[in-house]
């Protein structure tokens, strides 16, 4: 059965991540979930906030400049 720990590349030789490295890869991973759900709720509250502007009436230049 394959383990469940990635391979790494130490010099010329690949070898399985010991428990340190692996901690830590789990670690990077869960944080890199979490920033691109925060990009993904940022990009819906701005995609919202341009909407409202654009019903009371503005330009895309004068959304844009608000935005900006």
């Amino acid at each position: 059965m394959p383990s469940p720990k990635p391979m790494v590349q130490d010099g010329f030789e690949y070898r399985e991540m010991n428990d340190a490295e692996f901690a830590q890869y789990e670690i990077d991973q869960m944080q890199a979930i979490a920033d691109a759900q925060a990009q993904i709720e940022r990009m819906a509250l701005r995609q919202s906030a341009i909407a409202k502007l654009a019903a009371l009436g503005l330009t895309e230049g004068e959304v844009a400049a608000i935005l900006a």
